[in-house]
């Protein structure tokens, strides 16, 4: 079994990542839950133990558990601003890392954290569950097998809403410095298996950014983007968190010469159009909602990040994969700060956002 510890115990912990563990308890043996709030620690322990009959350590500082000799691993489901300084410590401390998304807020710390995973020899996987969703996993196989003939261009939306609760339960939430703003935070999933279905070298991204409905958060609650890839496809992007009154949906298509397949429900988990020659309709057209926009990836990408250990191989969604993410939304900012397209490659970060006037008077 693989020994790991559970660092970050909130929200995002307790719904899918204590979950996960559940699932896969004959992999993995969770040695330690921590969080700088002990009580949401003992939360996710509580948990833990109630479905596995092991209660792991709490603990309140990361620094210290990954000096451990007793752990193998560490998940890391901190807020969004903190995953490269841990990711960077347990690294040179030894450890395998499956880090939530996005893995960094700059280029620059995205780069470093895969140059130290190498020279380490260690596993860094991250959190992007919904390519393990059936319906995107039917889509990839239709790519890989070259049934859409030429692929002309994809669209990723994203068509959710966030209210000021939701904003106020974490303080770092909205913000530049520890965050980003819809596309960073919400879109990025969608954004992943955009550019994952499309592939290729991107050329440049131009993108425009908006403010409308959450006067009390720095960054973005819409964006919007066009991508040109050097081999001539293109990628669009919406995304927002301004839907009244609450999420709607969440889409990916993609459009060939030969096919067409758009996938929707609440987290990318149902077939709405499947055509293909030969083929009107798809068994997963009716498919049920998961019971939140998490979806039910987590358990497979435990198992894989398991079995990329265990097997020394390449993590399914590797650092290198879900470093693309970040790129492209880091693209659309710069992008809305410059007024420009911005040519790939290049270096950006949240931080060089500060100052930016989003709002929207209405």
């Amino acid at each position: 079994m693989l020994r790991v510890a559970l660092i970050g115990c909130g929200r995002i912990a307790t719904k899918k990542h204590t979950e996960a563990l559940i699932q896969n308890k004959d992999l993995f043996q969770t040695v330690a839950v921590c969080d700088i709030e002990k009580e949401k620690a003992l939360n996710c322990a509580d948990i833990l133990e109630k479905r596995t009959g092991k209660k792991p350590e709490v603990e309140t500082d990361y620094r210290e558990l990954i000096k451990r000799e007793d752990i193998d691993a560490v998940i890391i489901a901190t807020d969004s601003g903190s995953h490269y300084e841990i990711t960077m410590e347990a690294l040179s401390n030894g450890k395998h890392v499956l880090v939530e998304k996005p893995m960094a807020l700059s280029t620059k710390h995205a780069d470093e954290m895969i140059e130290l995973s190498k020279k380490k020899n260690l596993k860094l996987a991250v959190s992007f569950q919904n390519r393990f969703n059936p319906p995107i996993q039917e889509l990839r196989k239709k790519i890989e097998e070259g049934a859409f003939g030429k692929i002309n261009y994809g669209v990723a939306t994203i068509r959710w809403n966030r209210n000021e609760e939701y904003y106020k339960q974490a303080s770092w939430r909205g913000t530049w410095e520890k965050d980003g703003g819809a596309l960073m935070n919400q879109c990025t999933h969608n954004i992943d298996l955009l550019q994952w279905m499309l592939g290729g070298e991107i050329e440049e991204v131009y993108g425009v950014i908006k403010n409308f409905n959450h006067p009390y958060i720095e960054a973005e609650d819409f964006g919007g983007a066009i991508i040109k890839f050097k081999d001539g496809k293109v990628g669009i992007i919406e995304g927002t968190t301004t839907i009244y009154p609450k999420n709607l949906h969440e889409k990916l298509g993609i459009f060939g010469e030969k096919g067409t397949v758009i996938i929707g429900g609440l987290a990318v988990n149902r077939i709405e159009e499947w055509r293909f020659e030969g083929e009107e309709g798809h068994p997963f057209m009716k498919l049920p909602d998961p019971d939140t926009v998490y979806g039910f990836g987590h358990v497979p990408l435990y198992k894989d990040f398991y079995e990329s250990i265990v097997k020394n191989r390449k993590p399914y969604i590797s650092g290198e994969d879900g470093k693309k993410a970040v790129e492209i939304v880091l693209a659309i900012y710069k992008s809305a700060l410059t007024g420009k397209p911005v040519k790939f490659p290049f270096e950006f970060s949240t931080e060089d956002m500060k100052g930016m006037k989003l709002k929207v008077k209405g």
